[in-house]
């Protein structure tokens, strides 16, 4: 069944969250929403659902840094003030997170992201002219 975005009943935001995360369809939270690491599929193979309205944008990119900059400058400074290490320890420790935790949080982020959009019905920007 193909249900089209306007005669749809929303979802409660935690279970739109864990669909997101989990890179599964909005519609019916059963169909994949990606194909291979970030690409969308150009539909849903269970709901039929087009990805169409799907335009995440630089935004999961964004609170990717955010996130992962709040956790490692925050882990960093614990760390010298608990333990003092040496410098190579920190440059290696927070380097290698720097890396490895902003490609395991991206997908999930932009999953999010596109399940928010379809279920707050966004749409892009219009410029209505009077007159």
């Amino acid at each position: 069944m193909i249900e089209s975005q306007s005669n749809r009943t929303a979802p409660n935001l935690g279970e739109t969250v864990w669909v997101g995360v989990r890179g599964r369809c909005p519609c019916c939270g059963k169909g994949k929403m990606f194909d291979g690491y970030l690409a969308l599929v150009p539909t849903c193979d269970v709901c039929g659902l087009s990805y169409d309205f799907a335009d995440s944008g630089d935004g999961p990119a964004i609170f990717v840094m955010l996130f992962t900059g709040f956790i490692i400058v925050g882990a960093a400074l614990y760390v010298e003030a608990v333990y003092q290490p040496p410098y190579w320890v920190h440059a290696l420790a927070w380097g290698a997170a720097a890396l490895i935790l902003p490609l395991l949080l991206l997908r999930s982020f932009k999953g999010v992201l596109i399940a928010l959009q379809y279920r707050n019905k966004a749409e892009e920007g219009k410029v209505i002219v009077d007159g």
